[in-house]
């Protein structure tokens, strides 16, 4: 078996992604244009599944006020792997990630079933690949 690759996690989560994988109290602004629009969390969790590291954190300003925060990974050496760094616009602002324990699952507040969708979808994606 061939070793998996970074980019070939990226095509794997890219191609998974739908409404029903993003946050959702922001599912109805979910489009197939803007795909990476609120996946950041579970893409996170599963990057994270997958090659572990540590969580980042930052916070989504626009006019200088908090409207959410966005999530990404740090691996070893510092890389950052931001999956879904495209879905803001330019009148957003992410703020410089602090890292960010996991939480254990049974405490997430949310999005349980959209990251377990999301990483079921991804592992069946790199296991045909």
């Amino acid at each position: 078996m061939t070793p998996l690759l970074l980019t070939d996690i990226e095509r794997a989560v890219r191609a998974s992604w739908t409404a029903e994988t993003c946050t959702p109290e922001y599912r109805a602004r979910w489009t197939a244009e803007n795909p990476a629009r609120d996946q950041c969390g579970v893409t996170a969790m599963v990057v994270h599944d997958l090659l572990g590291g540590e969580l980042l954190r930052g916070e989504v300003l626009v006019d200088g006020e908090r409207v959410d925060f966005h999530w990404w990974n740090r691996l070893g050496a510092g890389v950052e792997i931001d999956l879904t760094r495209e879905q803001f616009g330019p009148h957003e602002l992410v703020t410089e990630g602090t890292v960010v324990p996991r939480p254990p699952f049974d405490e997430w507040r949310r999005p349980k079933p959209e990251y377990l969708l999301l990483r079921e979808r991804v592992l069946a994606r790199l296991r045909r690949r």
